[in-house]
């Protein structure tokens, strides 16, 4: 018998996703780029599209366990191939302006046992071939969203203590939870509160213009210069046609660019980092020297982290600095995601690699060139990880030097 219940909240989850998370607006294709295990949930999103007035829905699909089968048994010789029809398919839909929905639920450790080298030479040459894409997410020329949708393997290794034929129902009531959608009555009003909540943390942020942030945890020791003109921002962007959209369905973070080059210490991660289903990184700190890293270990996968921080020649700096206070419902789960989404929604984080040109004030119409001469760094990657917890204290520096606490024991101390 079908458990109604499930269902509407299902439909309520996608309603959020259409109408919260890439907005779209009448007329307006829609491009899915799920895995193949998510079939029944995008025929959901679809339906939900089309009531919000979409013209088109087109989907892209994806499977982990042939990604896996080429890695076993491909040349080794022919990693540096990409499908130009799907990277093609996906720059044509940005280029056109269609709303964007993308599934991150890869297997955390698909590729675990696989060579680095392998590894590195597939992501490389998949960055190169998607660059005019992340260039249009990076400069806001779409409206798009990243979700979560339950995958047999990731349940696996976020619920490893329930039963596996429980796994996938429970991991979708963790989504419901984390989501906003069973925590209230009104899931669309509550994500209204809570972006406007998140608005008003990055006005605060923006009206202080620190000079300089301050990290101290176990492990982090961290100066972070902050750029002149930095705009610090939230869940809702708006892209260049008009588009309100939230590029992240969960999200608690405010964040914005450090200066590339004003980046000093040593941080240590908290959590684990997994590359959408290509690296993971474990139990691993780096040392910053004038904003590039210059010192990089790891439990687990140092190989990975290397060859991630030699991607390109910026790389190795930094382009993101993001709050997350230790109280998000993600954190309070006690799960570990062992996803970029949703744990980076879990803890404040940094990404190596290219800075979102808007987050500069003008920052989008300079040139690359300008845009690092300001503090901004560009690189074909964008890797979030995570460096958040409960013991996390951090300091805005005033122009004039005055340390002012921004958060404490992972908190936020200051009030909106």
């Amino acid at each position: 018998m079908p458990d109604n219940n499930f269902e509407k909240n299902l439909e309520k989850y996608a309603e959020v996703i259409i109408k919260i998370g890439i907005n779209v607006q009448p007329g307006q294709r829609v491009l899915i780029m799920p895995w193949t295990e998510n079939a029944d949930f995008v025929e959901v999103l679809a339906e939900q599209a089309y009531r919000a007035g979409a013209s088109f829905v087109d989907v892209l699909w994806d499977n982990e366990p042939l990604r896996l089968t080429r890695f076993e048994h491909a040349p080794h010789d022919s990693f540096g191939m990409v499908s130009d029809w799907r990277a093609n398919a996906i720059i044509e839909a940005g280029k056109r302006g269609d709303a964007i929905i993308r599934m991150a639920s890869p297997d955390p450790t698909l590729l675990i046992e696989q060579d680095p080298a392998l590894v590195q030479d597939f992501q490389k040459a998949e960055y190169q071939q998607l660059q005019p894409y992340f260039n249009l997410v990076r400069s806001r020329g779409i409206n798009w969203s990243g979700i979560g949708v339950p995958t047999e393997r990731w349940a696996a290794k976020v619920l490893p203590d329930v039963p596996a034929d429980e796994r996938i129902r429970q991991m979708w009531e963790l989504i419901f939870k984390m989501c906003r959608i069973t925590t209230t009555d009104d899931p669309l009003a509550e994500w209204e509160r809570h972006i406007a909540v998140l608005a008003a943390r990055s006005e605060y942020m923006n009206q202080k213009q620190y000079a300089a942030l301050k990290l101290n945890a176990p492990g982090t020791d961290l100066w972070m210069g902050l750029p002149k003109g930095q705009q610090w921002l939230s869940a809702r962007m708006t892209s260049k046609a008009g588009i309100a959209s939230v590029v992240n369905i969960p999200t608690e973070e405010t964040f914005t660019m450090p200066h590339r080059a004003q980046v000093n210490g040593t941080v240590r991660a908290t959590k684990p980092l997994n590359v959408r289903g290509m690296m993971y990184i474990d139990n691993f700190s780096l040392t910053f020297d004038n904003g590039k890293v210059v010192n990089a270990k790891a439990e687990v996968g140092e190989a990975h982290l290397k060859n991630l921080l030699a991607t390109d020649e910026n790389a190795s700096y930094l382009g993101e600095i993001a709050l997350v206070p230790h109280s998000s419902p993600i954190s309070q789960s006690g799960r570990l995601f062992l996803n970029t989404l949703y744990d980076e929604n879990a803890s404040c984080h940094i990404a190596l690699g290219a800075a979102y040109r808007f987050s500069l004030e003008g920052g989008e119409e300079m040139s690359p060139e300008e845009f690092e001469a300001a503090g901004g760094n560009n690189s074909m990657i964008h890797t979030d990880f995570m460096i958040g917890s409960e013991a996390m204290d951090i300091d805005g520096i005033t122009a004039d030097g005055k340390a002012e606490p921004v958060m404490r024991s992972g908190e936020w101390a200051f009030k909106v």
